[in-house]
């Protein structure tokens, strides 16, 4: 384990998981299929992906005051992450997620946001500490935007390396992009922050090229079973992951991110971070489930070529 600081600001969600045969049309019922319930949000995903590899993480997240949010807790104590900055709502329920995946691994998702909507600016102002004493902060887009603006102001007061994972995706003023030290879309986030429809290495080094224009030190666009496309200093590599079967991409990109924050924390450059990265979400997409999917350490090294 490093001893330098991941902290990590986010969502917790529980999500309720069925898995069909394909994923229903609009309208459409599909009967059949196996109900999984499992520990699930962007933030705690890349919360325990980080820990399960070594991160030592500090959570930044409000749950709610319910079963959802007791269970959810109980289980980040169980990874050994640090939950002195998870908070808790006294009006909202903890956030819930509806995700229906199909045979192929497949999934669309509906989230219920709860108390993750309700991590604001004057929460993180309360424990602006933690923030001037990490190593790497690492979000994403499950908790209000002025929070996400607000934490990297404070990553950028502090000259902290912050990575930021944009999903769900939504247009970001330049000030944020500004702030950021690795952005990670994947390909149609990355169209909708840059214009630029991402389909092959061409369209995905120009939209990379765009972001790095907004002052975005590194950036990688995860290209799905065919990895990560990174581009950095006007330098550029496409990383390319284990070969597997999917059975579930539900947390793949999340446990990417996650893996990724402990590379950089462990000082990899950024294309071999990346490729550590890579390893870790291939072997995730072959399990059901979010955080259940995150591999350990030994699984990675075991995924490293001889």
């Amino acid at each position: 384990m490093t001893d330098a600081s991941i902290v990590v600001a986010g969502s917790s969600n529980t999500d309720m998981v069925i898995k069909a045969a394909r994923l229903p049309a609009p309208g459409e019922t599909i009967l059949g299929g196996a109900f999984f319930m499992n520990a699930g949000g962007k933030g705690a995903n890349q919360a325990v992906a980080a820990a399960r590899l070594g991160g030592n993480v500090t959570f930044i997240a409000k749950l709610g005051n319910d079963i959802f949010g007791k269970q959810a807790l109980q289980l980040f104590n169980e990874e050994g992450i640090n939950t002195s900055c998870v908070m808790v709502d006294s009006q909202l329920p903890s956030g819930v997620a509806l995700i229906t995946v199909d045979e192929s691994g497949e999934n669309c998702i509906a989230v219920a946001s709860g108390a993750n909507a309700a991590l604001m600016p004057a929460d993180i102002e309360a424990i602006e500490d933690t923030i001037a004493t990490a190593e790497i902060i690492l979000m994403q887009l499950e908790i209000p935007v002025e929070t996400v603006e607000y934490i990297s102001a404070l990553a950028k007061k502090y000259g902290k390396k912050l990575i930021l994972n944009p999903a769900p995706a939504r247009p970001l003023g330049d000030g944020v992009l500004g702030n950021i030290s690795v952005i990670t879309p994947n390909q149609t986030e990355a169209g909708i922050l840059t214009g630029i429809a991402v389909t092959d290495e061409v369209t995905a080094i120009a939209a990379a090229v765009v972001l790095r224009e907004k002052g975005i030190e590194h950036v990688i666009i995860t290209l799905g079973e065919n990895g990560a496309l990174v581009y950095s200093h006007n330098e550029y590599k496409t990383v390319t992951p284990p070969k597997v079967t999917a059975v579930d991409t539900t947390a793949a990109g999340d446990v990417f991110n996650g893996a990724l924050a402990v590379a950089l924390c462990e000082g990899m450059n950024i294309f071999d971070a990346a490729e550590f990265a890579c390893k870790a979400a291939a072997i995730s997409v072959t399990r059901l489930g979010a955080q259940a999917s995150a591999p350990g350490r030994n699984e990675i090294i075991n995924a490293l070529p001889s």
